[in-house]
């Protein structure tokens, strides 16, 4: 079944909106509860109070449907932890970014399996630059106003970025796991990495 065709240049009224919205939710809840394999237009349609053939309303599949989804949590991840590194000061970038991450992902649960789910399913190719860049671009600025130390950005980027995604999974599979206490024993390492060493005199 195709969606349902709009006038070109078609702007969504709020109660479009609202259900869009509401059908994302769902399938972010449906994703993370069953997985992929386990989400169906039926069910999606059935935890949202509406017909599965109102569905195609809004999106044309499930795959588009889940693609929205996908995109949803992306952006809800990207703008908070972008506000919360564009409130500290450049030297303490990168820690606040780590702590940031994980305090986002502990808070929403749910995201965290859908990214997962993202990832299982494939679909969602990426270089690994678009990972691990913008934390290097972080690290370079700190170091920078740090006055100039010395550190391979792209080696710690890559580092702090599985550090992440290992607290994250902990704290998946075992929910008792402090996830924040571990965000922040990274958050010091990361800030020891970037602490200028005082150099010894013999």
């Amino acid at each position: 079944m195709a969606m349902r065709d709009r006038p070109e240049g078609h702007r969504l009224t709020l109660t479009e909106q609202a259900r869009r919205a509401q059908l994302i939710a769902v399938t972010i809840e449906q994703v993370a509860a069953k997985g992929y394999a386990g989400t169906t237009l039926v069910g999606i349609a059935q935890a949202a109070g509406i017909t599965k053939a109102a569905i195609f309303y809004h999106f044309e599949s499930k795959d588009s449907l889940i693609d929205a989804a996908y995109g949803h949590v992306i952006t809800a991840m990207t703008g908070e932890v972008a506000a919360e590194i564009q409130d500290a000061d450049p030297s303490d970038g990168p820690a606040v970014y780590a702590l940031a991450m994980v305090k986002h992902f502990h808070e929403h649960p749910q995201h965290a399996r859908m990214i997962v789910e993202a990832g299982n399913r494939g679909g969602f190719d990426y270089e690994p630059e678009t990972r691990w860049g913008p934390l290097a671009h972080l690290i370079d600025a700190a170091a920078h106003a740090r006055g100039g130390v010395v550190v391979d950005a792209r080696t710690l980027a890559v580092i702090t970025g599985g550090a992440i995604d290992a607290i994250v999974a902990e704290g998946l599979h075992d929910p008792a796991f402090r996830m924040m206490r571990a965000a922040n024993q990274l958050s010091a390492l990361i800030d020891a990495a970037l602490t200028p060493r005082a150099e010894s005199h013999s």
